[in-house]
């Protein structure tokens, strides 16, 4: 069942939602990109004259309750963005009045999910050994399912359009969907954007396709360099993980951040790129500085050549030339992680040459994927977010994708 064939009138449909959305130290949301990203789903269900409940969990909380995560702190921001008055239940488990008194055309939000373990199925608390960890998960696994049914039986049908959670096999994720038949269960249209976009990616390459990963550290990365290695033409590796290919070649990286047990594997990516005819594009100069600010002292060096007590916290001028030119002539993009520390102004060249370059190339029309927090991020300080294909708003959940992992959250509905 798609969500635009059904008709919610007359009924309650629960709608996971991922409204993990930072809050400053007055509760004050700085960034409402996830709360907008849900709006089309809920109004449709509201629009039909359906009653709407909401659920989403909110940081990591270890108690219940845990007020620095209340759910609370957004409900005007939601009604906002609604344009209906949003109720409020503060406690997910003792709704039960509240929802049955919900009329057609309104809305309920429920409290943080994960003040209950039971959301994720992860015991709280310390334990001796492994054993004992793994004993109390397995004694989780019956209250969740019963945390997941006294959810679902709140409404007639349920919605996943939590994208950013859908790799996780929580209560509210994936485990409620059994209590609701092919018929009543189904995507949310964030949800179905995110597939059709990975998709889109994965399936449907139009070529050339060049990957961008950057980040710290390769090891967090491998999965996806693996999966990608069968798909991509052109592949380029940045930020962080520059200075270990470096290192592993024989070169001098300095101060820079380095993982020096994973020299091997990085040699062993060079190794497979060229049997698999991959394009592997590398940093050859960087913006190295003679500490971690903003106002270091800086020099353009080659990235295997870093002097002492120096490290490389951006791509250099040759580099992102280089960059620039295997992104333009891309017909498929997908681009996860910065090129340097782009938190730093003085330090955000390399991760500009990418986001001008996809820019470039989208307009002359390329599909370009843009995922994973700090590449948003950094297309968002741009303010290119709108010269993008798309962006997608689940990092974790868009990388196990990526890495060809199946979905529970995807899977729970579509089977």
């Amino acid at each position: 069942m798609t969500i635009d064939q059904f008709n919610f009138a007359g009924k309650k449909a629960i709608v996971r939602v991922d409204f993990n959305v930072p809050l400053d130290e007055n509760g004050k949301i700085t960034d409402d990109t996830r709360i907008r990203g849900a709006m089309p789903t809920l109004k449709k269900i509201l629009n039909d004259g359906g009653s709407l409940i909401i659920m989403s969990h909110m940081g990591k909380p270890k108690k219940n309750p845990d007020m620095k995560f209340s759910l609370g702190q957004i409900v005007d921001a939601v009604s906002e963005q609604l344009g209906v008055k949003v109720q409020f239940a503060p406690d997910c488990m003792k709704a039960d009045e509240a929802v049955a008194a919900l009329k057609p055309g309104e809305a309920l939000l429920l409290e943080n999910l994960r003040f209950y373990a039971e959301e994720e199925g992860k015991p709280r608390g310390e334990f001796a050994t492994d054993e004992e960890k793994a004993a109390a998960k397995a004694a989780m696994k019956a209250p969740q399912k019963e945390f997941a049914k006294h959810l679902a039986s709140y409404a007639d049908c349920y919605v996943n359009d939590a994208f950013g959670t859908a790799h996780r096999k929580h209560a509210s994720t994936a485990i409620i969907a059994d209590y609701f038949d092919a018929d009543h269960k189904m995507l949310g249209y964030l949800m179905e954007k995110e597939v059709k976009a990975v998709d889109n990616v994965l399936s449907n390459i139009k070529r050339p396709f060049t990957a961008i990963m950057g980040g710290s550290k390769v090891s967090t990365k491998i999965g996806i360099i693996e999966n990608l290695m069968d798909k991509v033409d052109n592949l380029i590796l940045c930020g962080g993980m520059t200075y270990t290919f470096a290192k592993a070649q024989g070169g001098k990286v300095g101060q820079s951040i380095c993982e020096d047990d994973k020299l091997d594997l990085a040699l062993d990516i060079i190794a497979k790129a060229k049997a698999k005819g991959v394009n592997l594009i590398l940093g050859t100069d960087c913006v190295a500085a003679d500490s971690f600010s903003n106002d270091a002292k800086t020099q353009i060096v080659p990235a295997n050549n870093i002097p002492d007590g120096w490290e490389g916290l951006d791509a250099g001028p040759e580099t992102r030339k280089a960059f620039a030119a295997a992104i333009e002539g891309a017909k498929t993009i997908l681009w996860n992680g910065p090129a340097g520390v782009f938190e730093f102004d003085n330090f955000t060249a390399g991760s500009r040459a990418i986001a001008e370059a996809i820019a470039k190339a989208t307009a002359n029309g390329a599909f370009s994927l843009i995922g994973g927090g700090d590449s948003v991020a950094c297309i968002n300080k741009f303010g290119m977010a709108d010269q993008v294909s798309y962006i997608s708003t689940g990092g974790g959940a868009l990388l196990e994708a990526i890495e060809g992992k199946v979905l529970p959250g995807i899977a729970a509905i579509k089977g």
